[in-house]
């Protein structure tokens, strides 16, 4: 039975990145010698590196300005690193969920930290609009997708301070206007790799500007300076990114997989606000193309545990939802097929069959 793979993160990769590095385990490029083996150090792994950069910065259409680095850590790293390199006096940040309340606890340990904005009195439903933001900040910080809720930005926001974003879960899948940003990172496994790589996309010149002293890994400028590599990169992971952006520019690059994505996402609620089983957990301007959450309506809410039973059978997988939201989440990040939201759209409709007389 074909399964469908709508996990939250790690998640679904382009078949020809999972093939390719498998083979690459086995030996890289004809040299006799297992990817997992090599060192970083090697002509070989940094013609890798250089690639993965240049693709990133292709695809995104990242300015000259700014520095492309592939990190560890993941994004919560990102939550200590960015207060450790930019905050001075006072950072602001928009609340939109778990993952930015975890942002702004790091960011506290290191100087005055405002929520300037937070959607927390909805259950993090939407994204705040309408606000004012500080000009004293030395940065604002936002989450531009929350896996989560399900809520997410559509557009860039214009922020009379430097502009800093966690895009973990929808960066790629969409234009984004870099120049806007002054920072912008995330753990890489939703979108371009697998677990293990964290990227960094940082303007050069907002770095420098904070008195405390930084530990050497914390310091961007020091990774920057050795082009990724002032520690042993996660070889392997970088290897993959390599071959999700080969993949993504292949197939027409992101306003071809904006479009697609938009078609996926568009398919499955309009499902949802069809179906009389199901409703969704977000406002509808808000929601998110990459992580669609749904519930059983009031009325057949004792049938959830049945429905995720029966998706299960039907070969869907990773589609309970957060316990902090309950019922059903469909990710719906770039390598998902569209085929596979149809799919998960038959097995909707084959139970409302079954329950809805």
């Amino acid at each position: 039975m074909k399964k469908h793979n709508f996990s939250a993160g790690p998640s679904i990769l382009p078949r020809v990145a999972i093939e390719n590095a498998a083979k690459a385990i086995l030996d890289f490029d004809g040299i006799g010698l297992s990817l997992l083996e090599i060192s970083h150090r090697s002509a070989d792994f940094e013609a890798v590196n250089n690639e993965a950069e240049a693709l990133f910065r292709e695809l995104l259409q990242v300015p000259d300005n700014y520095k492309i680095l592939f990190l560890g850590g993941g994004a919560s790293t990102q939550f200590f690193q960015v207060p450790y390199n930019l905050l001075e006096k006072k950072a602001g940040y928009v609340n939109t969920g778990v993952w930015a309340n975890k942002a702004i606890k790091e960011a506290r340990l290191f100087g005055e930290t405002d929520v300037v904005a937070s959607s927390e009195d909805k259950n993090f439903n939407y994204i705040p609009k309408n606000y004012t933001i500080p000009t004293d900040l030395d940065y604002l910080h936002i989450t531009t997708n929350n896996t989560i809720y399900g809520t997410e930005y559509k557009t860039d926001i214009d922020s009379p301070v430097t502009l800093v974003a966690d895009m973990s879960s929808d960066i790629l899948s969409r234009p984004v206007d870099v120049s806007k940003y002054g920072l912008i990172y995330g753990g890489a496994q939703k979108n371009i790799g697998p677990a293990g790589v964290t990227f960094v996309i940082v303007r050069e010149d907002i770095l420098g500007k904070v008195s405390r002293k930084l530990p050497s890994m914390v310091d961007y400028r020091n990774h920057i300076a050795n082009q990724s590599m002032f520690n042993t990169p996660p070889v392997f992971a970088i290897y993959v990114v390599r071959e999700t952006l080969r993949w993504l520019k292949s197939i027409g690059g992101v306003p071809a997989i904006q479009k697609l994505n938009e078609e996926k996402a568009a398919l499955l609620y309009e499902e949802i606000d069809r179906n009389p089983l199901f409703e969704g957990t977000a406002v509808k301007e808000d929601r998110s193309l990459m992580n669609i959450c749904f519930v059983m309506t009031e009325k057949y809410a004792d049938l959830a545990p049945q429905f995720l039973e029966f998706a299960k059978s039907k070969g869907m997988v990773g589609i309970k939802g957060h316990r902090l939201v309950g019922g059903f989440r469909a990710s719906t990040y770039n390598a998902l097929p569209k085929e596979s939201v149809q799919a998960l759209v038959d097995c909707m409709r084959e139970f409302e069959k079954m329950h809805v007389k």
